[in-house]
């Protein structure tokens, strides 16, 4: 199925109109939904990285989970940091308030994060991305990276923010073309069934593909 701008372009126009007043920020979501694939094999599941050419479109916090002198760069760049030893101890309801956060763990950490919180972010594809390279460059593309994963081993969809309500419709278009050329690499194009948007407490728009 081809991915057409101007029925992009349409949906979104549509997803705008019903998004209504709200107090927060809404983000809007892209719904994709496949056919042909067995998901209950582990090779066919979606598990994807995905930097947002237009980012997000909302500012986000960030955690880094570390310790030496990591620990003390992340404090640096205003991230809250968490060490080897704290994190066991670190409750649900501190974890929560970091949901919407960045969180960035070094390489050794991370199947200590993985086996503390693993239960609480593993459900919403918040599982720190492990430190590579240089930490602030790390956090500048980790804040427009957007994870696809697909859910469970036999649901043929996966949900993605593409960016939030006050960007540009064309910014937006570029987000989702980005994330449906990642996929369709993974997937092919012939199994993809079909697409939809929506703001965060907007109805679906289905984007017209042929």
């Amino acid at each position: 199925m081809i991915l057409k701008k101007e029925n992009v372009l349409k949906a979104l126009e549509e997803v705008y109109k019903d998004k209504g007043k709200r107090k927060f920020k809404q983000t809007i979501e892209m719904a994709i939904n496949f056919r042909g694939i067995d998901f209950s094999k582990p090779e066919n599941r979606l598990n994807l990285e995905i930097p947002l050419p237009k980012g997000k479109g909302k500012e986000s916090g960030v955690v880094v989970f570390a310790d030496g002198d990591i620990a003390v760069n992340a404090k640096k760049i205003g991230a809250q940091v968490f060490s080897g030893d704290e994190i066991p101890k670190i409750t649900k309801q501190q974890i929560r308030k970091h949901f919407s956060s960045v969180l960035i763990a070094q390489p050794n950490l991370m199947a200590v994060v993985g086996k503390s919180l693993g239960k609480f972010l593993a459900p919403r594809n918040k599982l720190p991305f492990p430190l590579r390279g240089d930490l602030k460059a790390m956090v500048d593309m980790a804040k427009r990276t957007v994870v696809v994963k697909s859910k469970g081993k036999y649901l043929p969809v996966a949900h993605v923010p593409v960016g939030s309500e006050d960007m540009l419709p064309e910014d937006i278009f570029e987000n989702i073309e980005a994330i449906y050329e990642k996929v369709v690499n993974k997937t092919g194009e012939h199994n993809i069934k079909s697409i939809f948007l929506k703001s965060t407490m907007g109805k679906a728009q289905k984007v017209e593909m042929k």
